[in-house]
């Protein structure tokens, strides 16, 4: 299970980056906040049926995790359930100025808008973006169009 477990969190880790970039602004709530995803991932995962694309539930999670999660004064856990050091978000990835500027003006969206937007953005169908969110596709399109229009707004300031 383990083994299985750790093939799929590399194969969609990049999911899990994402998510952690757009929802918090330093490298060290990135960081903590990857690691929150990774654990609340492993305890979910044995009830993990296969009924929606694995890429799906790992949204999910990782979108449940970083708007109901905040920066508490917790003692320091360290998760060590087998995950590899290459998961550590920064020796995985070297982050390009347009895309920093890009997670900057995202990070300036409410969480629901930043859910809407980075499922968008992996080219989930509406269809889709309205299981893992919990409206229906109607709905998804009114927002994302209502979302694009605020991005334009603040990009133009």
């Amino acid at each position: 299970m383990e083994e299985a477990f750790l093939q799929i969190v590399d194969e969609n880790q990049n999911i899990i980056h994402k998510i952690s970039r757009m929802y918090r602004d330093t490298s060290e709530d990135q960081e903590d906040l990857f690691q929150e995803i990774i654990f609340h991932l492993w305890k979910g995962y044995p009830g993990f049926r296969g009924d929606s694309k694995v890429s799906s539930w790992i949204y999910r999670i990782a979108l449940n995790t970083a708007i109901s999660t905040f920066r508490r004064k917790r003692p320091d856990v360290e998760y060590q359930a087998g995950i590899r050091e290459e998961f550590h978000p920064r020796q995985t990835q070297e982050v390009s100025e347009n895309e920093e500027r890009m997670y900057a003006v995202l990070r300036q969206l409410n969480s629901g808008e930043k859910a809407l937007i980075s499922l968008y953005l992996e080219d989930y169908s509406y269809k889709e973006i309205a299981s893992i969110i919990g409206i229906n596709e109607n709905n998804v399109g009114v927002r994302i169009n209502r979302i694009k229009n605020k991005l334009k707004t603040i990009l133009n300031r």
